[in-house]
C-alpha cells in the first residue's frame, strides 16, 4: 500500500476512535489515539489541561504529539477534533499518510455527544457549537477522503480500506 499512515480527522463524535480501532484491527496495524497519547503525557485528563493550562497549551501539545505520531508505520491514528482544523496539522498529516473526514452531521454530533461531559468544548453555546462546526468542516473538507459516518464502524472501516486498495492501483 502506497500509505503507511491514516489519519482520521473530523468534529467530535464523528467516530474517529471507534472506526479508528475497527480499520486498525482490520489491517493488523497498530492504533493510536491522539487525545489518549496527550493525556498519558501530561498526566491528565483533557478537562483538566483546559482548567489547567488552557485550549492554547493542549492544541501546542497535540501538535508535539502529532508530529511524534507521523514517524509511526503502518498506524491508523484518530485525531482530536480541533487538531484535523488546524491547517498546519492537517498539512502535516497529508504529506505523512491518508487523511480521511469521518463526517457528522451536526444533529448526529448532539445525539451523539449529549452525555459527554469530559468535553471541555460542549461547554459553548448551541450558536457557539454551530459556528465552530461550520468552520472546522471547511478545513476537513481537503483531507483526501471523505466519508459520511451514518454507517455502521466496521462498514466505514472497509470503505477506507477500499481506498487504500484504489491508491495502489
Amino acid at each position: 500500500m502506497k500509505f503507511k499512515r491514516i489519519f482520521l480527522i473530523g468534529f467530535m463524535c464523528s467516530g474517529k476512535s471507534t472506526v479508528g480501532k475497527e480499520l486498525a484491527k482490520s489491517l493488523s496495524w497498530k492504533f493510536c489515539d491522539l487525545d489518549e497519547e496527550v493525556q498519558k503525557g501530561e498526566g491528565m485528563s483533557i478537562k483538566e489541561i483546559f482548567e489547567l493550562k488552557g485550549e492554547d497549551y493542549f492544541r501546542k501539545r497535540e501538535l508535539e504529539v502529532l508530529k511524534l505520531l507521523v514517524l509511526e508505520d503502518n498506524a491508523v491514528i484518530s485525531t482530536g477534533g480541533g487538531l484535523g482544523a488546524n491547517k498546519e496539522a492537517l498539512e502535516l498529516m497529508k504529506r505523512h499518510g491518508l487523511v480521511v473526514w469521518l463526517d457528522v452531521s451536526f444533529d448526529a454530533f448532539l445525539q451523539r455527544c449529549k452525555d459527554a461531559q469530559e468535553r471541555p468544548l460542549l461547554k459553548k453555546s448551541l450558536e457557539e457549537l454551530k459556528k465552530l462546526y461550520q468552520e472546522r468542516k471547511k478545513i476537513y473538507s481537503q483531507a483526501h477522503a471523505h466519508i459520511d459516518t451514518r454507517e455502521e464502524p466496521d462498514k466505514i472501516a472497509q470503505r477506507i480500506i477500499q481506498i487504500l486498495q484504489d491508491e495502489r492501483r
